[in-house]
């Protein structure tokens, strides 16, 4: 990290700074095993269905698709 932050290249050096910045969080991460895989997963769920019910004049009509297809998914995180 110290050569690499030191060196000629930018883009280098400001990967460095960010990686210092968040390293606690990396770190915390890294040891608890925690991931967004599910949250995106059902983020991307939610898209498709948005997708299947264009032209839906009412939101209502989107929420009334959305929850009994999701409504008691689980995303807790492990």
């Amino acid at each position: 990290m110290f050569r690499a932050s030191h060196g000629r290249i930018p883009e280098i050096v400001k990967l460095t700074e960010k990686i210092r910045r968040c390293r606690p969080g990396i770190l915390r991460t890294i040891q608890l095993g925690y991931s967004n895989a599910r949250l995106k997963a059902f983020n991307n769920r939610i898209k498709v269905t948005i997708r299947m019910t264009y032209g839906f004049h009412h939101v209502a009509n989107l929420i009334a698709l959305v929850m009994p297809r999701y409504g008691g998914l689980d995303i807790r995180l492990p």
